[in-house]
């Protein structure tokens, strides 16, 4: 005879697991609607994927632009935490916050640069080719 503990073992890790992709979901709302370069990088990740769309790239060039767009989300996510915990242990200005706070912020810089030349390599070929036709 079954007691219903395992099914209701199963319900709470269903609901943990639904809990947790809500509470990213919610993260990723906070940080568009918190951060400007966030907005930047919506507005550039929209751009990227009509451009995509429109000059027709293929699923390879498309792996590349969606890392190059996934990799300065998470470095922007990453950056966003950081810089609140270390408003969060040290409100007050400290020369080692500040640096810690660039380093993340230069990080998210590295990884724009590289989704832009990412973006050149994939779009350059296709929009020359429609400029000469």
């Amino acid at each position: 005879m079954r007691d219903g503990t395992a099914e209701k073992k199963a319900q709470s890790g269903l609901n943990a697991r639904l809990k947790s992709f809500a509470d990213a979901a919610n993260g990723i709302f906070v940080l568009v609607r918190t951060q400007a370069n966030a907005k930047i990088h919506l507005a550039a990740t929209v751009l990227v994927i009509i451009a995509g769309f429109w000059l027709h790239v293929s699923p390879q060039e498309w792996a590349l632009l969606v890392i190059a767009m996934v990799s300065v989300w998470v470095a922007e996510g990453i950056n966003t935490a950081i810089e609140a915990l270390v408003d969060l242990v040290s409100p007050e200005v400290h020369p080692i916050a500040g640096k810690i706070k660039d380093v993340a912020a230069g990080a998210v810089l590295i990884a724009a640069i590289g989704a832009a030349i990412v973006g050149l390599i994939v779009f350059v070929p296709p929009l020359r080719n429609l400029i000469v036709s």
